[in-house]
Formats: structure tokens, sequence, C-alpha cells
């Protein structure tokens, strides 16, 4: 009868522990990137101790009761929500992002990120660098500091399009923004003045916005096309150093009375660019957006695939540690094994209520049973005791 005690002590000390495990599931509901942890039991046979509930067990005793079995992280993904940030990050797969601070190694599945006073990118509210390969494949973390510019560059080409009206006399094309080498922008002006003296042949005259000449080109047209020789024409700058090539191939030139469509569809080159954004592209590559309408790219983001993700610790705000025996192996979002890390994305608790709820009942009832057992071997043992003097 005493044995019964210990075997219902037992159930009520798993079943506290079980209702511990299923209250942290249900109040993490909401948190982002955590992962549920299973409930479950394991039957007890044999004399060893039990968590300081013991007692002796004879030849074929029957058991000793209950405790927690192996608890398991449920590393089912969850939702992936929408957000408006760009270092909002999540894994699409079965991956996890790496973070380092300083020796100390971590991951997430999810996290909102931002650019430290040293420009690197940092878990928000922690001090955990996000992880990049280098070109060797080694984890490092990556400072944006070294490309908080967008060097300038000069143009070299403009392209133009559309149809140039063979009915005209004169037509022009003016607030073309062309860029010097040091990042200065001049305006220039294209007029198209039609040659008397020849037939499809046009005067194609540049100004600056001082109404300084610099350069004169003919333009010829042979039955409405661009004659091969003059699709390209070359305008030299002394003032600021350009050399621009005219790619008039695409133009052509028929009879549309005096309106002409002809424009500068393209223009290379651009000025100096400050950092706008940093985020993680489609290729799961951190990328870099400049004023300029620039980007470029510093790094692919490390992501950690586990042979055995049990073997991985949860800790506090959605994070996880490796002890060594979970078999790490590092790659890129370009590996179909890991998934792909997307931004404006946080993936929320994959916790299922309604789940919790059915454990929630399951362990009440254990644990209510279980001190039923306790309670029915404590009135046989009054019983017992009551014997005395009875006869």
């Amino acid at each position: 009868m005493f044995g019964s005690i210990y075997v219902g002590l037992s159930g009520l000390n798993a079943y506290s522990r079980g209702l511990q495990q299923v209250s942290n599931n249900v109040t993490n509901l909401n948190s982002q990137g955590f992962k549920a942890s299973t409930v479950s039991f394991s039957d007890l046979f044999g004399t060893q101790g039990n968590g300081g509930l013991s007692y002796s067990a004879g030849e074929g005793q029957a058991g000793r009761g209950v405790k927690n079995g192996e608890t398991q992280i449920n590393l089912a993904q969850g939702e992936l929500r929408q957000t408006d940030r760009d270092l909002d990050l999540a894994i699409d797969g079965s991956g996890f992002m790496m973070l380092m601070r300083g020796d100390e190694v971590a991951y997430t599945r999810t996290g909102s990120f931002e650019v430290d006073k040293d420009g690197y990118i940092v878990l928000s509210g922690t001090e955990y660098r996000l992880a990049t390969l280098d070109a060797s494949g080694h984890p490092v973390s990556l400072s944006v500091d070294g490309s908080r510019s967008s060097a300038p560059q000069a143009t070299t080409k403009v392209t133009f399009s559309d149809n140039l009206s063979s009915s005209a006399t004169s037509f022009g094309v003016s607030d073309i923004k062309v860029i010097d080498k040091n990042g200065g922008e001049h305006v220039w002006k294209v007029k198209f003045d039609k040659d008397t003296t020849a037939t499809g042949q046009w005067i194609v005259t540049v100004t600056d916005d001082k109404a300084a000449t610099i350069g004169t080109q003919t333009l010829k047209f042979v039955g409405g096309s661009v004659d091969p020789t003059t699709t390209k024409l070359s305008f030299s700058d002394a003032i600021s150093g350009l050399t621009v090539d005219f790619d008039v191939s695409g133009v052509t030139s028929f009879s549309a009375g005096d309106v002409s469509t002809l424009r500068a569809s393209a223009v290379d080159g651009y000025k100096l660019g400050t950092i706008t954004s940093v985020t993680v592209n489609a290729d799961g590559k951190l990328e870099i957006g400049y004023s300029n309408a620039q980007k470029k790219q510093i790094g692919a983001v490390a992501i950690a695939d586990f042979r055995d993700p049990q073997a991985l610790k949860q800790r506090s705000g959605g994070l996880f540690t490796d002890s060594g025996t979970a078999q790490r192996s590092l790659l890129t979002s370009a590996d179909s094994r890991v998934g792909k890390i997307v931004s404006r994305r946080l993936e929320a608790s994959n916790v299922d209520l309604s789940k919790e709820f059915g454990d929630l009942i399951l362990i009440q009832r254990g644990f209510q049973a279980s001190s039923q057992i306790i309670s029915v071997s404590n009135d046989m043992i009054q019983q017992l005791f009551g014997i005395r003097g009875q006869g």
C-alpha cells in the first residue's frame, strides 16, 4: 500500500511537469519563431529512484509508476507573416540563420534585424550578428560601413528611340541629364534640323545648359531607317570631360506631319549614391540599395542545416544552440535542402492550440486519477490501523 502511494506521487510529479510544458506552449502562442514541445509520458519498472520518489519493489512487482518522456521540439514551420521592414527575415524551409557574438554561436528561424552603430547587421535587442559566407564558405559577420556610398559613373551612352517625322523641318529633345566622372550633372539639349541640301539627312546639334555648342553631327536615313554609317553619333565636351555616344539605331523617319515622337529612352551613368536600404534579395544575399538606383551584394546569408535538429536546445528569444551533436552544415539559400531566406516576413509560433487543450484535459484527468490513488491508499492504511483492538 505504501508502494501505491509512491506510484500515485510519481503520477502527480509527472503530470505537474507535463502541465508546465503545456502552459509554456500555450503562453507562447504569439511568440515569433517559438517551437512547441511535445508532452509525453513513459512507464517505470524496477527499483531505481525517480526524482526523489522511491520505494523497494519486490519480485514480481507490477511497476512503480510514470515519468515524463523525452521532450521533442516540434520543428514544423509556422506561418510566415508579412511585415513592412526589409530586415525582418524568416526561413521558408527547414534551415536556421546563423548568429555570431564573439566566439558564441546561436541559430534562429526568424527575427527582426537592424544595422548597429558599427555597421553590422544584428538581431534587434541583442549583440548577435547575422553570419554570411565568405568566398571559402566560412561564416563571417559583415559590416556595411565599407559600402556606405556608391561611386559615380560617367555617362557614355544616350539611346534614342521612336520616330523623327520626315515631314518636319526641325525637332528638339531637351533636358538630357548626363553625369561626369565626379558625379556632376549637366543638362544637354539636342536639336535635329533637316538638311535641305540632301534627302533624308539631318543636322544634329548638341548644346549645354549655357547654350554653348558641344558638337554637330550628321544623321542619315534610308527608306525610313537609319543609315548604318550613322547609327552612332559621338559628342565630346571639353569642359565636363565627357564623351557620349548617341545610339540612334532604333530611330525611324516616316512621315507624320509636324509631329515627331523621338525621345531619349535611356541614359547611362549615375551620381554619387548613399545607402537607402539594406535587405536580403531573392537569392538569399545581403543587398544594399543606393540613392542613385544602384545595388550591391555583399554576401550570402549563412543557413545552417542540421542532421539531428532534435539535438538543438531552445533558448529565450527564439534562439537555438548546438552543443556539437546536431551535425551542422552551412549552406546558402540557393541550396534546396535548407529552403529560402525571405525578407519582410516573420515566422509565427507553431503552437496548435486545439492540441494543447486536448493535452491539458488528459493531464488534468491523469493528475486527478493519480491523486485518487493516493487518497484510496491512505484510506486503506487508515483501515489497517483501525484493525487494532478488534476481535
